[in-house]
Formats: C-alpha cells, sequence, structure tokens
C-alpha cells in the first residue's frame, strides 16, 4: 500500500516525503495489554515508509479526542464559515450530555452560569448538532474511533473516555515516553523524524490529560527522549487558541527541533472561546512564524492548515477545515507571505 500511493504521488511529478499522519492506537496511549504488540506494528510501519523514502511523521498522543470544536460551520460577517470553540457550550456537552462526573469543577462560576441559561433554551435539534461537531464529524473522517453511522456514539465515547480513568498527565507522559523510546532504534537506521502534535485545543477537556499544551511540555518532551528523531509538529494553530502560549516566541524556541509545520491562526475571543482566523490575522503571527522558519531551515515541510469554507464550497460535502477555495485563498496568502520572506533574507 505504501509503494502504490508513493508510485501515484510521483506519477505526478511530486516527491512524498511527509506523511500525517500514522496514527497511535489508543491501547499505545493508555498502556493496554496489547501496547508491545501494537508498537511492534507500528515500528513495521514505519521500516516501510522509511524504505519508501516517507521520512518525517507526524503523529498526537492526545486521548480519545484528537481535536475539538462545538461549531464546524460558524458564520463571518463575509458569509463564510470556520471552525469554532465556545467554552460554555462545551461545558453544556461536558455537564448535560456526557453527564461526566465532576466536571463541574472544571470551569469557572461565568461559565457555569451561561450553562444553566443554555440548559433553558437549547433544542434536541442543537444538542443532536452539539454531539455531532464534537464526537462525530471530528472522529469519523480520517480513522477515528466513531463512525458516522455509529447509533449511539455518546456511549461509545463515555466508554473510551473510561479507559483513562486512572491514568493522569505524568501516566500519559511515561506513556509517551514508552513509545518514543521504543520506536527511536527504527527511526535511526531510517532516518525518520517523529514530530509530535499540539493538543488541540491545548487546555484541559472532558478529565483527560494533556501533555502537549505549553513550553513547560514540549521542555519535558524533548528532554525525556532527548533524540534528534524526536520531534515537534509546529502547529501555530493548535498553540495559538491558548493565550498562554506565545507563537512566535515558541517558533525561535524550538525551531531546530521542528520537523514539521502547520499554518493557521485563531482569533481567542475575551470570553475563552476561539474561532479559526485569516492566515493574515489572528493571534499566531503567521508572518513572522514563517520568518523564523524559512531562517532556521528553508527545506523545512510546511503547510497551509485549514480555510474557511466559503463560496459554491459550501454545497460540496468537504471535511471541516478543508474546503477546496478556502484552502487555495490561504495558500495564495502563505505562498505571498513565503515570497516576501524568501526575499527579505536574502538582502
Amino acid at each position: 500500500a505504501v509503494n502504490d500511493l508513493k508510485n501515484y504521488i510521483e506519477s505526478y511529478g511530486l516527491r512524498w516525503s511527509v506523511v500525517e499522519s500514522l496514527p497511535v492506537s489508543e491501547s499505545i496511549k493508555y498502556a493496554g495489554k496489547d501496547r508491545d504488540e501494537l508498537i511492534d506494528k507500528y515500528i513495521v510501519s514505519l521500516e516501510n515508509l522509511g524504505k519508501a523514502g516517507v521520512t518525517t511523521v507526524c503523529y498526537n498522543f492526545m486521548p480519545v479526542l484528537d481535536w475539538a470544536r462545538t461549531d464546524l460551520f460558524h458564520k463571518w460577517e463575509d458569509g463564510s464559515s470556520s471552525l469554532y470553540f465556545d467554552k460554555a457550550r462545551f461545558a453544556y456537552f461536558e455537564i448535560h450530555i456526557l453527564e461526566r462526573e465532576g466536571a463541574e469543577k472544571d470551569y469557572s462560576p461565568e461559565i457555569l452560569a451561561k450553562v444553566e441559561e443554555l440548559k433553558k433554551t437549547i433544542t434536541e435539534e442543537e444538542k443532536n448538532d452539539l454531539i455531532d461537531s464534537v464526537i462525530v464529524k471530528t472522529q469519523g473522517f480520517v480513522n477515528g474511533n466513531i463512525k458516522e453511522d455509529d447509533l449511539n456514539p455518546v456511549a461509545i465515547f463515555k466508554s473510551l473516555l473510561a479507559l483513562y480513568d486512572n491514568i493522569d498527565k505524568d501516566g500519559l507522559r511515561q506513556n509517551l515516553k514508552y513509545f518514543l523510546e521504543r520506536i527511536m532504534p527504527v527511526c535511526e537506521e531510517w532516518n525518520i523524524q517523529m514530530c509530535v502534535h499540539p493538543d488541540d485545543p491545548p487546555f484541559q477537556l472532558l478529565g483527560l490529560p494533556r501533555i502537549v499544551t505549553n513550553e513547560e511540555d514540549i521542555d519535558w518532551l524533548l528532554k525525556a527522549v532527548d533524540n534528534p528523531h524526536n520531534g515537534l509538529t509546529f502547529c501555530a494553530g493548535s498553540l495559538s487558541a491558548g493565550t498562554h502560549n506565545d507563537v512566535p516566541k515558541m517558533a525561535k524556541k524550538y525551531a531546530s527541533r521542528t520537523k514539521f509545520v502547520h499554518l493557521r491562526s485563531t482569533n481567542v475571543l475575551p470570553n475563552g472561546n476561539f474561532i479559526e482566523a485569516s492566515h493574515l490575522g489572528g493571534r499566531a503571527n503567521l508572518i513572522e512564524v514563517v520568518r523564523v522558519f524559512e531562517k532556521e531551515n528553508p527545506s523545512l515541510p510546511m503547510r497551509v492548515d485549514h480555510g474557511r469554507l466559503l463560496l459554491d464550497d459550501e454545497d460540496k460535502g468537504y471535511n471541516p477545515g478543508y474546503s477546496f477555495l478556502g484552502r487555495m485563498l490561504a495558500l495564495g496568502q502563505i505562498d505571498g507571505v513565503m515570497a516576501t520572506v524568501q526575499t527579505e533574507l536574502q538582502k
């Protein structure tokens, strides 16, 4: 399968060098009984990719939920839409749909007051949309744990969360360290760069441990397995959704250990909600991020991440964030940024 895809890509005059992603099984993350068997299979996959010349592997170590949004089609004034996270709606989902024990303790009195107001007004259709956005759409379209046709996604989701009942942040860190130490020899053999994707969003959700959210987390990760093949996918969008993260500063700090870059930005609102912004706006400051990485390593793989849904793409059933026209608009913006920065650096 790897060689078939490689040949297909090369038939168009392209070169395949990055895979996104090679998913890590939940059982590896929570250290299930079959963890070592699954890691052995992961190593075989890495060998196959290495033999094919695919030497950059993006992955994440987020339990259960790869990313979280409450509205996949939040409207802008210009009629386009993008992904949105509403803290009060997510809190409602945790407290009144999942009925997660102790969820109230994770939210401020202001958010809990909004949850009570929402409880009075939310419709059944809105509840179903919330379930679809949080559980199904975000998890179902890329090798997810939950599929579009599952009859009871809430029950499945709760059973997945239960797998982590006895795992705290340190426990998940140790499981990641164990995984990386097992795979480093094959990475060294085939010169494979493993690059972990930050948690999206970079803060506590669902009572699950989050271990790639800020500088302290990344410092720990890079020191715990201090190997040049253990690196970072610098996702500016994920990191920028946390106001504790100074994205350009982090780009400078981790440039030498960054193996892959996702270019995306967010606007964080005063209430903590966030929306995916224009690639020329938002708090990620992508112009400076591109400048940092172009200066550090001009051959570093970077890609535009996400894009707004606009014009007639609305009716074409694209996966959330991955519409054609929106991503082409973003690509044009970033292409212009790169050309400007490259000219700047040549002076």
